[in-house]
């Protein structure tokens, strides 16, 4: 699990002044899965290039980003 203080300061970093603690541990366990979701995409990708290990270029592919 990401630590609260962390998704805390994400929030505050994107222009929130305040943020209850239900909403923070909301956005944690949606940032956890979303994660989640592109490792496991980056971990396919770097099978499928017959590699083992997970490249920036993998996580990058899967993000959708240039």
């Amino acid at each position: 699990m990401i630590p609260l203080a962390c998704i805390e300061r994400v929030a505050r970093k994107a222009g929130a002044e305040r943020i209850s603690k239900d909403a923070i541990k909301d956005l944690g366990r949606t940032v956890e899965e979303i994660a989640t979701d592109l490792a496991y995409e980056a971990a396919e990708a770097a099978k499928h290039a017959k590699r083992k290990t997970i490249l920036k270029q993998d996580i990058r592919l899967v993000a959708g980003k240039p």
